[in-house]
């Protein structure tokens, strides 16, 4: 039995690097990618506008798991070409759709944060000679930063979750890896200590963003 726990032990462990991974590449490029779209979707140019607010209405309007569906299998079928291939490529295509799926998330939680600051604000810096970019880096972005970080906070946490989606294209994250092996097995335990891998993960980013919120308190709103 001991052997049993310490091997299942490994294995998802294994499962759960690529589940921290898949995070963590996700956040990466989606959140500075969330921030191109926010700016496109509040453009004065009309057609960026659209194009951007389009994008989002139907990322958002759609299911992820269509999405990953969409991104693994649609290029090859267009094109006549295997794009994404391998264990490597699966994860890519993973990658691919969380990021576009979590940037137009993002998009919007920004999107509202940056419109909600009195426009006051904005004139008082340009009276005070302030170009665009110092008006908001030193007058708009931390308030911004404060006043989003709840919303942020539920999406990253969903995120988390989101990760186990990725094993319908069978990218090898932790519940894949205990579907394969264990369940199969009629092992049902495993799935349980699946559970409090996520419990403890999802525990510390609720501490970090507690302790964010604590330093961001003097930006008060």
């Amino acid at each position: 039995m001991g052997t049993d726990f310490l091997s299942i032990t490994l294995s998802l462990l294994e499962g759960f690097e690529t589940t921290c991974t898949l995070f963590g590449l996700t956040l990466l490029f989606s959140l500075p990618l969330g921030l191109v779209i926010a700016f496109g979707s509040m453009s004065k140019f009309k057609p960026l506008s659209w194009l951007c607010r389009l994008v989002v209405w139907v990322i958002r309007g759609t299911p992820l798991m269509l999405q990953l569906f969409v991104v693994f299998y649609v290029p090859g079928m267009l094109f006549h070409v295997r794009i994404f291939s391998g264990e490597d490529g699966r994860f890519t295509a993973a990658l691919v759709a969380f990021v576009i799926n979590y940037a137009c998330y993002f998009s919007e939680i920004y999107r509202g944060g940056i419109e909600s600051i009195p426009k006051g604000q904005y004139e008082a810096a340009q009276v005070l000679g302030m170009s665009k970019w110092q008006t908001f880096r030193t007058v708009i972005l931390m308030q911004v930063v404060k006043r989003i970080l709840a919303p942020m906070s539920n999406e990253v946490i969903t995120l988390v979750k989101d990760t186990s989606l990725a094993r319908v294209i069978a990218v090898a994250e932790i519940f894949f890896v205990n579907e394969m092996d264990y369940l199969s097995r009629g092992l049902v335990w495993p799935l349980f200590y699946i559970g409090a891998f996520f419990l403890i993960f999802v525990g510390v980013l609720t501490l970090l963003f507690r302790f964010l919120e604590k330093k961001l308190s003097y930006y008060k709103i």
